[in-house]
């Protein structure tokens, strides 16, 4: 416990200090390959349990100090200790004594009188403690203060319900591929396996508990791939018909492009401008047994890479806020700055309007984000009609207005289908 505490609260720092979670974990793997699975989950749950709920954690320690706290080190490890205290199942007496027993590995004498005091006293005054951050939005919400107010202003009528779905643990849902199996075949085996599920649209199952991937039956095979299920709704959205001419702009890691071609005989160009990710839909697809052309390219600078043919349809995954799977990303919500709206929207602007050169006539293009940032998404789709005669938005089924909210059942998802006219 000791270890995963010191190497959760170097893993807070580097997340804190403006580098992503993913990133500063694979490091602490690969300097500490020596830890043990256990060790490397419990690492895992304290790293992203302290980030979901830093800004309360956070507030805790500033009202527990007596002065601010100028040692790093020291107080990402009172931090990492305050979510297990507050949230975990640990013994509090356990989490104490680890925590002291890590203080002294710092190799600062003073650290360890002061961890002690801390965590005890917040043992002690934990009800008038959080008593006291009642008026204080970011403690409460663990959100910064500039996210909780674009939200009050976009959502007046449920921005809590999507701050507090954004702090819950997210659900595992597997799709299932409808040319391997069908979803009762597949119930079937996971009922032989013992793994509870519950179903969800025509071939979606979302685990009662998640489960790595080589525990699913099946998945080496590819029967399934693991998706959230607002992100499933790409593919049927796209509207592609077989012998179509698709293009999968900014196509890693892969979840979709194989849900498209999975659904029909479509000619499928995924496309994506890093070549490292583009590797990882490579070996989607291979698992799958799926076929695509793959190629490095722009989707904002069509000159690059396109060879002159046209597509009948596109899927414009675009990048963005990914405001919309923060309880998957728990670093966003600390990494992002407001100002990077606008620089995403630029973006996705652009990759817009160089899509839609290579688009046929009477093409459909399928325009999504994870952002709940109305700036990224309708608003970037009004900007876009404006400016183009040619094109329509068109109404999709079952989804008003194409923002799909985070809920228990999926992530926040923007989806918006335009027509070349």
């Amino acid at each position: 416990m000791r270890k995963a505490q010191l190497l959760a609260a170097g893993a807070v720092g580097q997340v804190l200090a403006g580098h992503n979670l993913t990133q500063a974990l694979e490091n602490i793997w690969l300097s500490h390959p020596q830890l043990t699975p256990q060790q490397r989950s419990i690492t895992q749950d304290l790293s992203y349990g302290t980030l979901r709920h830093y800004g309360r954690l956070q507030a805790l320690l500033a009202a527990l100090l007596e002065r601010p706290l100028t040692d790093d080190q020291v107080r990402y490890l009172l931090l990492v200790a305050l979510y297990q205290l507050e949230f975990g199942k640990t013994a509090h007496y356990a989490v104490v004594d680890h925590a002291v027993s890590a203080a002294t590995q710092l190799k600062k004498p003073w650290a360890q009188g002061l961890v002690n005091a801390v965590l005890r006293n917040f043992l002690r005054s934990r009800e008038s403690l959080l008593a006291g951050l009642i008026e204080d939005e970011t403690a409460h919400y663990s959100y910064p203060q500039w996210w909780i107010a674009k939200l009050k202003r976009q959502y007046p009528g449920n921005w809590q319900t999507i701050l507090e779905a954004g702090n819950q643990h997210p659900p595992m849902t597997l799709r299932i591929n409808c040319r391997r199996t069908n979803r009762d075949s597949y119930l079937q085996m996971l009922t032989q396996a013992g793994i509870e599920v519950r179903p969800l649209g025509d071939s979606a199952v979302m685990l009662a508990q998640p489960l790595p991937v080589d525990k699913l039956p099946g998945f080496v095979a590819g029967l399934v791939t693991v998706q959230d299920y607002g992100a499933q709704h790409a593919a049927p959205l796209l509207d592609a018909r077989d012998g179509m001419r698709v293009l999968d702009a900014c196509c890693a890691p892969g979840g979709k492009t194989g849900h498209v071609l999975e659904l029909d005989n479509v000619a499928m160009t995924a496309m994506d401008s890093d070549a490292d990710r583009l590797n990882r839909t490579r070996s989607s697809l291979v698992r799958l047994g799926l076929e695509a052309t793959l190629l490095p390219g722009d989707a904002a600078n069509p000159d690059g890479w396109w060879n002159g043919q046209l597509f009948e349809r596109i899927l414009a995954d675009v990048p963005c806020s990914a405001s919309g799977i923060v309880r998957r990303h728990v670093d966003i919500k600390w990494l992002r700055r407001e100002s990077d709206i606008a620089g995403f929207a630029a973006q996705q602007a652009a990759i817009l309007r160089g899509l839609w050169q290579v688009l046929a006539n009477g093409g459909k293009l399928l325009y999504v984000t994870c952002s709940v940032f109305i700036e990224e998404n309708q608003q970037q789709i009004d900007a876009f009609l404006n400016e183009h005669e040619n094109a329509r938005q068109l109404p999709l089924p079952n989804m008003s207005g194409g923002q799909l909210l985070p809920c228990e059942e999926h992530d926040g998802f923007f989806y918006a289908l335009l027509e070349k006219i």
